[in-house]
Order: C-alpha cells, then sequence, then structure tokens
C-alpha cells in the first residue's frame, strides 16, 4: 500500500513539473525554481511545414481576421452610413470601439488555444521579435490574416455596395486637420499598448504562479482595443492591425485609402517592436540572467 502511495505522489511531481501553469507551481519554497525559461523558437522549423496543426493554425487566423473584418467593418457602415445624420440612431464612436475589442475578446478566446489567436501581423511580428514563434510561423500567420482581412471586407461590400462605397469602405486614412507624423504617433503608441498587454496577460512566467492568467487573458487584450480605438478613431480611424487596414484598403480601392496606407504598417510593426524590446529586455530582463 506505502509503494502505490509512493509511486502517486511521485507521479504527481512529474505531472506539476510538466504544467507550465496552475497552483501546483505556487507552493515551492523561496530557494525553489518553479519556473523555467522556454527555449526561443527557431528561426526556421521544417518540421512545421509537414505538421497539420501547422495549417490548422493557419486556417483559425484566417477565420478569426475574417470575421473580425465582416463584423467591425459592418459596425463602422452602420455608423457612417447612417441615413439620418444622427449618431443618436446608431451605435457611435463607443459602439464602434466596443465592435473591435469585443470581437478580439471573443476571437481571442477561440482561437488561442489552436494558433495563439494573434488576428493582427503586428502581434505576429512582436511574438517572433520576442523568439516566441519561428519565422516560418509568422510569415505564414501573417499571410493568412490578410487574406482572412480581405475576405472579411469583400463579404461586407457584397451585402452593403453602395454603403460601402459611399462611405470609406472602413479604410483608414489620417483625418483633417492631423499631420501624418500625428497618424504615425497614434499607431505607433495605440499598437505598444496593445502589444504590451498581449506580452503581459499571456506572459509564461505570470501563469506559472497565477492559474487564472490564461482564462483571463483574452479580457484585458479586447479592452486594449477598445481603448485604443476610442483614442485614436478621430486620428486615423484607428488602424494598430496592418491586415484589417489592408483589407478594407483593398477592397474600397480608391486613392483616399492608399495616400496614407503606408502608415498602418509602419506604424505598427513599429509599436510591435518597442513593446516586444521593453518586455524582453526591461520587464523579463532575458538578455541579463545567467544561463544554467
Amino acid at each position: 500500500m506505502e509503494g502505490k502511495e509512493e509511486d502517486v505522489r511521485l507521479g504527481a511531481n512529474r505531472y506539476s513539473e510538466r504544467q507550465p501553469i496552475g497552483t501546483a507551481a505556487q507552493g515551492g519554497g523561496a530557494d525553489e525554481k518553479d519556473y523555467k525559461e522556454p527555449p526561443p523558437a527557431p528561426l526556421f522549423e521544417a518540421e512545421e511545414l509537414s505538421s497539420w496543426s501547422f495549417y490548422r493554425a493557419g486556417i483559425a487566423e484566417f477565420l478569426a481576421t475574417f470575421l473580425f473584418l465582416y463584423i467591425s467593418v459592418l459596425t463602422v457602415m452602420g455608423v457612417v452610413g447612417n441615413p439620418s445624420g444622427s449618431k443618436c440612431g446608431t451605435v457611435g464612436i463607443q459602439g464602434i470601439a466596443w465592435s473591435f475589442g469585443g470581437m478580439i475578446f471573443v476571437l481571442v478566446y477561440c482561437t488561442a488555444g489552436i494558433s495563439g489567436g494573434h488576428i493582427n501581423p503586428a502581434v505576429t511580428f512582436g511574438l517572433f521579435l520576442a523568439r516566441k514563434l519561428s519565422l516560418t510561423r509568422a510569415v505564414f500567420y501573417i499571410v493568412m490574416q490578410c487574406l482572412g482581412a480581405i475576405c472579411g471586407a469583400g463579404v461586407v461590400k457584397g451585402f452593403q455596395t453602395t454603403l460601402y462605397q459611399g462611405n470609406g469602405g472602413g479604410a483608414n486614412s489620417v483625418a483633417a486637420g492631423y499631420t501624418k507624423g500625428d497618424g504615425l504617433g497614434a499607431e505607433i503608441v495605440g499598437t505598444f499598448v496593445l502589444v504590451y498587454t498581449v506580452f503581459s496577460a499571456t506572459d509564461a512566467k505570470r501563469s506559472a504562479r497565477d492559474s487564472h492568467v490564461p482564462i483571463l487573458a483574452p479580457l484585458p487584450i479586447g479592452f486594449a482595443v477598445f481603448l485604443v480605438h476610442l483614442a485614436t478613431i478621430p486620428i486615423t480611424g484607428t488602424g494598430i492591425n496592418p491586415a484589417r487596414s489592408l483589407g478594407a484598403a483593398i477592397i474600397y480601392n480608391k486613392k483616399q485609402a492608399w495616400d496614407d496606407h503606408w502608415i498602418f504598417w509602419v506604424g505598427p510593426f513599429i509599436g510591435a517592436a518597442l513593446a516586444a524590446i521593453y518586455h524582453v529586455v526591461v520587464i523579463r530582463a532575458i538578455p541579463f540572467k545567467s544561463r544554467d
């Protein structure tokens, strides 16, 4: 009987060592190392290309970005295309912000266990810089995200062609009264807020100590998107997601959609890079840690 109890204890110990999250990691003493830094992802991982999970993750990113563009751009069209001209008859700016933030919350929750729930090339780029995923997977995700965004905006145009073409198509541009520098700065800071939140909400070290963190992770990410939209819709219409900006620009395809389009790639990528550097170098101090 004692031998069986010992086997159970040993099995439980081996199980807790394998788990990155949960309460088992919280009970150690001050000198016990309850967390090990995960190894950086390889730059190129050929084995991924023969794995179904790799393609399944890409399909999940495509579908999630498709749904994101469909719901969010349709909401924008409902506001800017209101025939009464009164915001009281629509969800207004706050509703647009809730649409974007709420969809990110829902879609990250749905896809986090499959692809990580990026739904944004800037998020993928930031995680790649932090060596959380390979270049192979990063490029594949970005391509699938952009294709999903194009299809999502295309469906909205198919449903409401006249309304879509007559009201900007949800395409991003720098608003009158603001300079291109203002727009670029808004995109950099807005994306920094988003990607910094992603790193904080999904930090493996926090997950090792707080079992509730992975469950709650989609909430702060969606809320960050909501808040950034409230702040920057009047400036750029809020990009912070190059796939979202590209999809709307391609389907709308008018000069005003392309004049400032570079801002919605350069700004988010700079913001994502700054967030990755801040998290890895300052918050986690990974370059300064001694290697065991």
